[in-house]
């Protein structure tokens, strides 16, 4: 037997080698961070709970200014020596100032326990900015309650919550 050359045909016919295509390596990429934005809103519903019954109770220490002002009213708060009575007029400032303070304490805690159930539901995002803007005059509590509840009310996804329930109903 002898050897017989290839034949040129089949040779030419089978697949060559190619390389292969220039790839760009992969490297490792962490994952993306899991959307908490509803538990933050969560955490900030509970703690505008908290900061708006604290305020409620706190904004009642001025009850004792307003009874001082009737006590100057009536004549019961009688000066110890021979001096005379307060004058009626500086009951008044007591009663005034000791209202005044009262009535906002307390119209604060209301908006802030309304903006709580707001956040919980996700609903009002301008309402629940602008009570997370007046929350911060409640120092020290309410100042890092409201930075954080402007920080996160200020994501993109979190308007994007609250106008996906605002749009549906």
């Amino acid at each position: 037997m002898t050897a017989q050359p290839p034949d040129p045909q089949t040779w030419a016919q089978q697949p060559q080698y190619q390389q292969p295509q220039y790839q760009q390596p992969q490297y490792w990429q962490p994952p993306p961070p899991p959307n908490r934005d509803a538990e933050h809103l969560r955490l900030l519903s509970i703690f505008h709970y908290v900061l708006g019954g604290l305020t409620g109770f706190f904004a009642c220490f001025p009850c004792i200014h307003v009874a001082i002002g009737v006590l100057f009213l009536t004549g019961k708060m009688q000066s110890q020596g021979n001096g005379p009575p307060p004058p009626p007029e500086l009951g008044w400032v007591f009663i005034l100032m000791g209202s005044f303070f009262i009535i906002m304490g307390w119209t604060l805690a209301i908006l802030l326990l309304i903006a709580a159930g707001r956040l919980r539901k996700k609903r009002g995002w301008m309402f629940c900015f602008v009570v997370a803007c007046l929350s911060c005059l409640l120092m020290p509590m309410g100042t890092v309650l409201g930075v954080f509840t402007i920080l996160v009310l200020s994501r993109e996804t979190v308007k994007a919550a609250f106008a996906q329930v605002r749009a549906a109903g």
